[in-house]
């Protein structure tokens, strides 16, 4: 299989409200599961598969299902005698998700084949997604598998990934959106227990009202998310944001709306008012761009810090970062390591590709260009981070 990226929407404007052709849907446990814990509710399941099925049948949308649940299903096959015995330490979840995922796949297998529609299972964790070739490998699996007809099933991979398993990871939903942009999607549908993201907590406060379309995410936005009710439900309101902040800035639209609402998936899918809508940034990022931003987005030590001089150039004059504009580095990476550009008050600017290591940056930030040689002995470039390795946020 050829390791060639496809390219058919790179740098082109992102699909407008209605007309996607290519959707990646995520469905969280509080919408798959019975009462949000114990057990698959298959009825819903079913509903879900039939409104894929429909789209796909009638307009040829593509869509790929990014879905959780398999934690819910191991506890629902052990049954109540057991879960009593049961701790809710990552070692359980594991464990559970051992149990439950073939159990997930099932289902969704069975529902599916009532539409005559096969399906795939994809295990992933973010370290799939953060090599190149494993990224390009990826990608290619499941473009081959839209050319077939086929609905790739993904899921994060619980019982290897110990990381993901954790609150770092979030209900899939970051996984959603890594995946929305490694196919190119035109819309990312994410299907929660909330009609979408309310001005307050609508639980708490009376007065909250549903924001219908979000232009951009910035704090006042990230303000508003609060945190889940359902301890086994790993995402919440911040989680579906910070995905928001990522798909929209690769240019693909995001829509959050209650999973078990009518016909919630056709209903986003055609563009009518539902949940809440993300806009999406005027102009899609070309591949190689948009990788480095999902690289960026699991990024949690490399950090390169700027003053405002250089913020302001990178934003208005789409110049190379270079180290006399290096106020501080903070983590640990390697030279080739994507790591996030901020301001001094900790507000993401960019992310790109480091073209020294955090402590070759260290001793060369606040210098010119021409110091480097003597000061580390060696020479890889003028720039810190290059332009053409620089995506801005």
């Amino acid at each position: 299989m050829s390791n060639t990226p496809h390219s058919q929407a790179s740098d082109t404007k992102p699909a407008s409200k209605g007309e996607a052709k290519r959707i990646v849907v995520k469905a969280g446990t509080s919408v798959l599961t019975k009462d949000g814990t114990n057990g698959l509710d298959e009825a819903v399941l079913s509903n879900l598969v039939g409104q894929i099925s429909q789209l796909k049948q009638t307009s040829g949308t593509e869509i790929l299902l990014v879905t959780s649940g398999a934690i819910a299903a191991g506890r629902g096959v052990l049954g109540k005698r057991t879960e009593a015995k049961l701790g809710r330490d990552i070692v359980t979840r594991q464990v559970l998700a051992a149990i439950g995922q073939g159990q997930l796949m099932r289902t969704y297998q069975e529902a599916f084949a009532q539409h005559d529609i096969k399906i795939a299972q994809t295990l992933l964790t973010t370290n799939d997604l953060s090599n190149r070739q494993s990224y390009l490998n990826v990608r290619n699996t499941l473009m081959a598998l839209l050319d077939l007809g086929v609905v790739p099933i993904i899921n994060e991979n619980d019982v290897v990934a110990v990381d993901e398993i954790g609150e770092v990871f979030g209900d899939n939903d970051r996984l959603s959106s890594l995946v929305a942009i490694l196919v190119d999607a035109d819309l990312l549908i994410i299907l929660t227990d909330t009609e979408g993201l309310f001005s307050a907590d609508p639980r708490t406060d009376p007065t909250a009202s549903l924001v219908q379309v979000v232009e951009q995410v910035d704090p006042s936005i990230e303000a508003m998310a609060g945190e889940h009710s359902n301890p086994w439900a790993r995402g919440g309101m911040p989680t579906k944001i910070e995905a928001a902040r990522l798909v929209t800035t690769a240019g693909i639209a995001m829509l959050i709306c209650k999973g078990r609402a009518d016909n919630a998936v056709l209903r986003a899918a055609q563009g009518e008012s539902i949940g809440t809508y993300f806009q999406p940034a005027a102009n899609k990022l070309e591949a190689r761009k948009r990788w480095m931003l999902s690289q960026a987005q699991g990024a949690r030590s490399g950090q390169i810090v700027v003053d405002i001089g250089a913020v302001m150039a990178l934003q208005k004059q789409s110049v190379s970062l270079l180290p006399a504009g290096v106020k501080n580095v903070k983590g640990k990476f390697q030279r080739g390591d994507i790591v996030y550009i901020t301001g001094e008050a900790g507000d993401r600017i960019a992310c790109g590709i480091a073209n020294y290591t955090a402590a070759d940056i260290t001793r060369i930030s606040g210098y010119r260009s021409d110091r480097i040689q003597s000061i580390l002995g060696y020479h890889y470039g003028q720039e810190v981070v290059h332009r053409n390795n620089l995506v801005l946020l």
